[in-house]
């Protein structure tokens, strides 16, 4: 029986691409090959390096990849913030309830405006 879901998307995919209006010299590039970021790479190595103790979660498929990577950054012991409008998915309906799930003990609601806010008085 096939799945939707077994059709990942490659590094080949030209839908794999980052959009040129990132500036990516102040990060790092975390190659996944599943919706959670944590799973099989080196994320949770290089954040514990850095003593980074939050994480913000953006990013495309609200109910996939990025409910996801914010369930397993909390189970690990991250502080998790999650974009109210920086993430996206198919429908309202998934996005809605991602934002339910996720606020009821996951992770903590924020729009990114706050977060740019906060960012500046850093």
């Amino acid at each position: 029986m096939q799945t939707w879901w077994h059709d990942l998307i490659d590094p080949q995919n030209p839908l794999s691409s980052i959009t040129g209006q990132l500036d990516l010299s102040k990060g790092l590039l975390v190659h996944k090959t599943q919706y959670d970021a944590f799973f099989n790479t080196d994320l949770q190595d290089l954040l514990c390096a850095e003593n980074v103790r939050q994480v913000l979660i953006c990013g495309v498929m609200t109910h996939l990849c990025c409910e996801t990577t914010a369930r397993s950054a909390f189970v690990r012991g991250f502080d998790v913030y999650f974009t109210i409008d920086g993430t996206a998915t198919y429908n309202q309906d998934f996005h809605l309830a991602t934002l339910m799930n996720l606020s009821h003990g996951f992770a903590a609601p924020v729009l990114t405006v706050d977060i740019l806010a906060a960012l500046k008085d850093i």
